[in-house]
């Protein structure tokens, strides 16, 4: 081989790399967050376009929060691109993120995913909970984040006023301005109520044999609701001191196995009967099976707004597998998961 040749080669592939990182900076050139090279839990995925979907919108913030975590980032972003989607003005969204600590890997990947989005990211701190948290039946629901949830108000800022959480198993097929105009009518939480469903249980034996604690649901009609889907009206929540009301009966919990599942039933027990009813279609739930199993369900009748992978199934997983339900297949095109894409080597 020519002396020469040998030298250029190596120059011509450093020339390359110092061209692809001047290409990064300019706006219609490759991000230099596409081709950085993943720590080994955050995945890669496709930059989503900028939707522009209503002709006159105003400035009427709808504040949306999501917990963060490694294990369901590919569903979040999918969240969140179907959100945008389906938004008649996606400008309008706001996204505040929950997570157990700040990653900075995740963070750009939610930037670099989506450029134009709106969003910020809180820390809860998991110590909150860590001594109140009871084994349920699924590792998943032990989880400090899945508790998050309950100290929303806590942790975003008090300027907002009301707040729309979701899980980060779903994907919304309408509007969510629609979902955020719902008239609470005077009280702190509104969620699709299924009153057709077993309440009994959510509880144990013990629970309904101690009549002190079932005194607590007097008074009130209860229903199951899935605390993935809800409307919160922050300001209501601080001020009737709802975070403390939902830990005491953690602390129950602690001294008497009152109820098997995660954060839902405290909720249940503190809400339900005493809510805000909203129509079924804006939760679709159980897609993701029973949580034990995770086994294929079909759509229950009737018009879909948002689809709920609750349950043990997940559709990225499901899919990836080569083993995917017909419901997965919905979520499918909200995926932006990209595992084609080259990634520099280090």
């Amino acid at each position: 081989m020519d002396r020469m040749a040998f030298y250029i080669s190596p120059l011509l592939g450093l020339l390359s790399f110092f061209l692809l990182l001047s290409a990064t900076s300019s706006s219609g050139g490759i991000r230099l967050g596409i081709i950085r090279k993943p720590t080994p839990y955050v995945p890669i995925f496709r930059e989503a376009p900028a939707f522009r979907n209503g002709e006159s919108c105003n400035d009427n913030r709808i504040h949306v929060t999501m917990t963060l975590d490694a294990n369901y980032l590919r569903g979040t972003m999918a969240a969140v691109l179907s959100m945008l989607q389906h938004s008649m003005c996606p400008e309008n969204v706001e996204f505040h993120f929950l997570c157990t600590r700040f990653e900075p890997d995740i963070e750009a990947s939610i930037k670099s995913t989506f450029p134009y989005l709106k969003f910020k990211v809180y820390r809860f701190d998991s110590n909150r909970v860590r001594g109140k948290i009871s084994k349920s039946i699924r590792q998943a629901l032990d989880q400090p984040l899945n508790y998050a949830r309950i100290y929303l108000a806590d942790i975003i800022p008090a300027d907002v006023k009301r707040v729309i959480y979701f899980d980060s198993d779903l994907v919304l097929v309408d509007d969510i301005a629609k979902l955020w105009e719902v008239d609470l009518e005077g009280k702190v939480l509104a969620a699709p109520e299924y009153c057709h469903t077993n309440f009994t249980k959510y509880f144990t034996n013990l629970f309904w044999s101690d009549k002190s604690l079932v005194k607590t649901f007097d008074g009130r009609k209860p229903c199951y609701f899935n605390t993935g889907v809800m409307v919160v009206d922050v300001d209501k929540w601080r001020q009737g001191r709802y975070t403390q009301r939902v830990e005491d009966w953690m602390v129950v919990q602690k001294k008497k196995r009152i109820y098997h599942l995660g954060s839902l039933p405290p909720f249940l027990l503190v809400l339900a009967g005493n809510m805000k009813g909203v129509d079924h279609r804006w939760n679709q739930h159980g897609l993701g099976g029973d949580n034990i199993e995770g086994r294929c369900r079909s759509l229950h009748p009737g018009p879909i707004s948002l689809l709920h992978w609750s349950g043990k199934g997940k559709p990225w997983l499901r899919l990836d597998s080569r083993k995917p339900c017909t419901v997965d297949y919905l979520w499918a095109p909200y995926d932006l998961y990209n595992p084609s894409i080259h990634t520099l080597e280090e």
